[in-house]
């Protein structure tokens, strides 16, 4: 009995050193190197949820390539969008008039998904934004998606500050019928009037 209550104890003991390591290891690791993600919604159709509301495409996010805030024309990236100015969920969403938070009217944790179209310095054209031409500003990016009309993007709520990238999408991970690495592809039609390289 006594060996039984002994091999117990053992277990649990290198259970509970496993578990204690584990999890400050597994969470540094979703936290600051990569995790994946459920893409929602048509924003970014065709390159992410060409099926519609019948799937979701499931996306490989990997911090480590935005730590530098380093990205490119082309790029799929998450942002979070907590942090959009008030003064846009006001203008946009009457029922949020009275309210001091700048979260998302859902989810305060809420991240979106789009194309990286412009970097800081480029000037863009516009779809939609009040000003037809846009220069983006030092340590901002601009974003769309790739479903023109059906995206919550800078069209919407203009450049968008580097410090809310949260991750670079680098590859589709399910359905396993479009496992595929996502490629940084800028459509023609919307390369910007002037790149800041011209």
């Amino acid at each position: 009995m006594a060996q039984s209550q002994g091999w117990v104890k053992r277990y649990f003991k290198a259970f509970c050193k496993g578990f204690f390591v584990a999890v400050p290891v597994a969470v540094t690791f979703l936290d600051r190197v990569a995790c994946v993600a459920r893409v929602e919604g048509a924003s970014m159709q065709p390159s992410l949820n060409p099926g519609g509301s019948q799937s979701s495409d499931v996306v490989l996010l990997n911090h480590w390539k935005v730590r530098n805030f380093e990205v490119q024309r082309g790029d799929i990236v998450s942002l979070v969008i907590s942090v959009l100015p008030l003064g846009f969920y006001v203008h946009h969403f009457n029922w949020l008039q009275n309210r001091r938070s700048s979260g998302s009217p859902k989810n305060p944790e809420q991240k979106i998904i789009k194309r990286v179209i412009a970097l800081e310095g480029d000037i863009v054209k516009t779809m939609g934004h009040k000003n037809r031409y846009v220069k983006v500003p030092r340590g901002h990016i601009w974003v769309e998606g790739d479903h023109h009309g059906h995206s919550f993007d800078s069209n919407s709520f203009g450049p968008v500050s580097l410090g809310l990238l949260h991750a670079h999408a680098t590859h589709i991970l399910w359905p396993p019928e479009r496992w595929q690495k996502l490629e940084s592809v800028l459509p023609p039609e919307r390369l910007p009037v002037q790149s800041k390289e011209a």
